[in-house]
């Protein structure tokens, strides 16, 4: 059994609402998608919230860095006029407030751990810790992902038994030793660097593969035919429709 669904939303489903927030995890659902993929940092305070940028202005009406923002003045702004009026008093939600409508809809989820530098084991621990208490015991455990190894080998410290996910752009030349070290189960490559030489070594290596971000029906097709076992999508409701046509969803 493969650690996520074949189609996973990224940050939701961001073309049809605002991104890593409620409405767009609702989005993702409703468009076809299994699980989500969300972004975890932490605000000046040490609280665990869902955004992906280190500052606020593209997707909120605030301005200056996460970093230097308490959760009281993050509660406080408005992420989703951004994207449409409609959506307008949407918030940035907390890691608790993603967990608690996961459940919900039923979703899986990858958390992807976004931590400024200098914050990597700080972010990994106190996400974990966050997650573990609010995570549904009768839910598949999430998939912890970064790009970061130091935030990974801190959430096999603080979470051993959870899955992890090493993020990259480009395979890295040492990614054997790397998901080692780690005790990673799943590589998460960039799906438009990735050859199918690539794939095949990671899959040769009993590692599930999540591929992002492929929003083409024939990419995701081409994907899964090398072994790719799950696809992160801006797209969920397209891609899934693109799959069906292929029997493969």
């Amino acid at each position: 059994m493969s650690l996520l669904p074949r189609i996973v939303g990224h940050r939701g489903a961001p073309q049809l609402a605002p991104e890593n927030t409620l409405a767009s995890f609702r989005a993702a659902a409703e468009a076809g998608a299994e699980a989500v993929e969300f972004d975890v940092a932490l605000t000046y305070d040490a609280r665990p919230v869902v955004i992906h940028d280190t500052s606020l202005e593209r997707t909120t009406n605030g301005t200056g860095l996460l970093a230097e923002s308490t959760l009281e003045a993050i509660s406080g702004l408005d992420a989703g006029s951004w994207f449409d009026r409609s959506f307008s008093g949407e918030v940035v939600p907390t890691l608790e407030e993603t967990i608690d409508l996961l459940e919900v809809l039923g979703l899986g989820a990858d958390i992807e751990l976004k931590p400024d530098p200098g914050r990597e084991v700080e972010t990994a621990h106190i996400a974990l810790a966050v997650a573990q208490e609010c995570w549904p015991s009768d839910m598949q455990p999430p998939v912890i992902t970064s790009f970061s190894r130091v935030a990974l080998a801190a959430a096999k410290e603080a979470m051993p038994e959870w899955p992890r996910g090493l993020c990259f752009d480009l395979l890295p030349d040492d990614w054997t030793e790397a998901i080692e070290t780690l005790g990673a189960t799943m590589a998460c490559p960039n799906a438009a660097r990735l050859t199918g030489d690539q794939a095949a070594s990671l899959v040769a290596a009993g590692l599930d593969v999540m591929a992002w971000t492929v929003n083409d029906g024939d990419q995701a097709n081409r994907l899964l035919q090398w072994g790719v076992n799950s696809l992160c999508t801006d797209v969920p409701q397209e891609l899934r429709s693109a799959l069906a046509k292929r029997d493969l969803v």
